[in-house]
């Protein structure tokens, strides 16, 4: 059990209020490890929480480094839109015109798709391929080259499905446009001019400071995931290791108009572009380049998650407010900490609350109509009717970060409710809160189901 004493040295009254939560939930679920940091009106917070690691265990400081996962994907845009500046990356160019060798299994869709189209993940092919193809300057390269085999999951450039490979095809760009690794060009692209002096790709630049594990929980009992580090060819995907402190100072340059400590990065322009919605996520949010967009009433939160073996990571800047918040945890559990924390933050500190997503009954027949198997590549949802009652059964259907990577332990099946008509919220489980739709086609048929980002196609 994690101790509350720590909440005693802790002077700022509403930041005290989120780590006690905090604390409450990582006992709760149980979650080893978590650190917290919160940037508002010039002041930073931050603490630290449990442990490292299980086996080893070292306390968590706000300096500790996770995994911070998908959060890596802005700090790709961010370097696209730095290249875009310079004239070596058009957004609206095809993809073809810099990497020539680009195949898709719809050849109309690799002539047409854009780095636009990659940024607002709208290529449209299945996305959720991982594989590991070694530490050599080609494991991008050779990561892309699966593009070819991937399915196409919804319509080209009409439907937002969150897509892991669009983006290890923009770090393939950068590569070709820049003529170094993607490592090398986002170091001097983004992680330099920003002062990030301790966000890093590889282990043998992480060993060398207080890095947490990744845990899984099997039967209740807690054990380090492995293997702890993603294969190279995922790092513009989600391949980032670094502290809460560190991206908050990234997330104080999103916060800005494109400068950091006087020195001008992106033009202001560039800044909104980012930040402005191009595709519906859900009814309540949008992605622009990259980041995900939330609305609470007038104000707009920009921000992203992540998710590696055993690391939750979630970044939520309020730019109008001068405010963003910063949580990581090391177990597979860490989500609903995370989301806890976000939430309880922007109430404490700005006072905002999204409306909660109230389940309403519903005929059998509308029940009926979703009923049945959705799936990608990577894994298969069930929704399942029980008299009155919906339930969401979720199966991975290949490892990460390999596909023979171990599956990780069953997730007990969730309970669903409908909130609007074709939308839904998970009402418990490791989901819960989180918000769905199903799609239709031309004919009106569900064709989708678009939950965690992804369109599942109807089996």
């Amino acid at each position: 059990m994690i101790s509350k004493s720590i909440l005693e040295t802790i002077p700022d009254e509403r930041f005290r209020a989120v780590c006690d939560g905090i604390i409450t939930d990582m006992n709760r679920l149980p979650v080893m490890g978590a650190a917290i940091g919160v940037w508002h009106e010039g002041k930073e917070f931050g603490a630290g929480f449990g442990v490292t690691n299980v086996d080893h265990p070292l306390p968590v400081t706000d300096e500790t480094m996770f995994q911070v996962g998908s959060i890596s994907k802005t700090f790709t845009a961010t370097a696209v839109m730095r290249l875009a500046e310079m004239g070596k990356i058009d957004l609206d160019k095809p993809i073809r015109s810099y990497y020539h060798e680009l195949k898709l299994k719809d050849d109309a869709v690799a002539q047409k798709v854009t780095m636009r189209h990659l940024l607002t993940h709208s290529g449209g092919w299945d996305g959720d391929y991982f594989n590991n193809f070694g530490s050599n300057d080609d494991a991008l390269t050779k990561l892309v080259e699966k593009l070819a085999d991937l399915p196409m999951q919804v319509p080209f450039g009409k439907i937002f499905s969150y897509n892991n490979m669009g983006f290890a095809l923009a770090g393939k760009v950068i590569e070709i446009v820049t003529g170094k690794t993607c490592e090398e060009a986002l170091r001097e692209l983004v992680f330099e001019p920003l002062g990030l002096s301790k966000t890093f790709f590889f282990p043998r630049d992480i060993l060398t400071h207080r890095f947490a594990v990744g845990h899984e929980i099997w039967e209740n009992e807690v054990k380090v995931a492995r293997p702890w580090a993603v294969g190279r060819g995922i790092h513009p995907v989600g391949g980032i290791t670094c502290s809460v402190k560190e991206l908050l100072r990234y997330a104080r340059f999103h916060i800005g108009d494109g400068s950091i400590d006087g020195k001008r990065i992106l033009s202001a322009t560039s800044m909104k572009m980012m930040q402005t919605p191009a595709l519906t996520w859900t009814n309540e949010q949008y992605v622009g380049l990259s980041w995900n967009i939330v609305n609470y009433g007038d104000t707009a939160t920009i921000g992203h998650g992540g998710a590696t073996k055993g690391f939750l990571a979630q970044l939520r800047i309020v730019p109008s407010r001068d405010f963003a918040i910063a949580m990581l945890t090391n177990t597979s559990r860490g989500g609903l900490l995370n989301v806890a924390a976000v939430s309880a933050a922007l109430k404490n500190f700005l006072g905002l609350e999204f409306p909660k997503a109230t389940p309403m009954a519903v005929s059998a027949n509308k029940m009926d109509e979703v009923v049945g198997g959705y799936a990608n590549i990577f894994e298969r949802y069930e929704i399942k009717r029980e008299k009155d009652e919906l339930t969401l059964h979720e199966t991975q259907l290949i490892g990460f970060p390999t596909p023979e990577t171990p599956l990780p332990p069953p997730v007990p099946p969730m309970k669903m409710g409908f909130y609007g008509e074709d939308k839904i919220v998970v009402l418990d489980g490791a989901l819960k809160d989180a918000r769905g739709e199903f799609l239709r086609d031309e004919s009106g048929k569900i064709k989708w189901f678009r939950l965690g980002a992804r369109a599942r196609l109807r089996e």
